[in-house]
């Protein structure tokens, strides 16, 4: 989720569809390509910098890693697949389970446009993807034995003050925040990207019960920064 390139092309759409949380729409404009979303541009594949923060800011946050399991993490959206090629390209991350709710932008990696981007990452036998809604799936009970994450990095939105669909706003709300809680073990962590900074999740963190909250910004060429917004479960 960027801000827009600069270039004098008309983007040209390659796939249109429609489907229970309205029109996602994939482009090409120049040499990028482009995810939009009932309208609202939410990514394309000219960086990737903030994506890869969010995933080795929530790593870094969970400490020292060579006297313990690799830590397993859910990626809360697949998008252009920045943050999972990331993820699938650290050797110290276990298990990686990416959750995306459109079904279009799963076949756009599995045969499209965007397999390029996602290839080598589709096919390691750590990944996992599984076609749903993000905040569906954490509110829901966890399958009977699931071990859980260390990491939950979450990319589906412009950020909690800005959602593409009104249903994610209860991600944010304490009883979303108790479900990503829920589903992390002790001393997890909980990572959100944003397009802006917001004070006003940063007290949702704290009043949800995580600890060492912090946000971390990524430098951009101009106006305000991205950020990823990081809190731990306590033990």
């Amino acid at each position: 989720m960027h801000a827009p390139y600069d270039t004098e092309q008309q983007p040209v759409v390659l796939d249109r569809r429609t489907g229970p949380h309205g029109e996602v729409v994939l482009r090409r404009h120049g040499g990028l390509l482009q995810i939009i979303a009932n309208g609202t541009f939410l990514m394309d594949t000219s960086d990737g910098r903030s994506e890869r923060l969010l995933v080795d800011a929530a790593r870094d946050a969970l400490g020292p890693l060579d006297d313990r399991p690799a830590p397993s993490v859910l990626i809360g959206g697949l998008g252009v697949g920045f943050s999972l090629a990331h993820a699938a390209a650290d050797p110290r991350w276990g298990r990686i389970t990416v959750v995306e709710r459109e079904a279009a932008i799963v076949d756009w990696h599995r045969t499209g446009p965007l397999a390029p981007y996602t290839a080598e990452a589709f096919a390691d036998p750590r990944t996992r993807i599984v076609e749903a809604d993000l905040v569906a799936h954490l509110h829901a009970p966890a399958p009977a034995g699931h071990p859980g994450y260390d990491a939950l990095c979450l990319d589906i939105d412009n950020g909690p003050d800005w959602t593409v669909t009104e249903d994610n706003d209860s991600l944010y709300s304490p009883a979303g925040l108790a479900a990503c809680a829920a589903r992390l073990h002790p001393g997890g962590v909980l990572a959100v990207w944003s397009a802006r900074p917001s004070a006003g999740f940063e007290k949702a963190l704290r009043n949800a019960g995580f600890d060492a909250v912090r946000t971390e910004e990524v430098a951009v060429a101009r106006g305000v920064p991205d950020v990823v917004h990081l809190g731990i479960r306590a033990a």
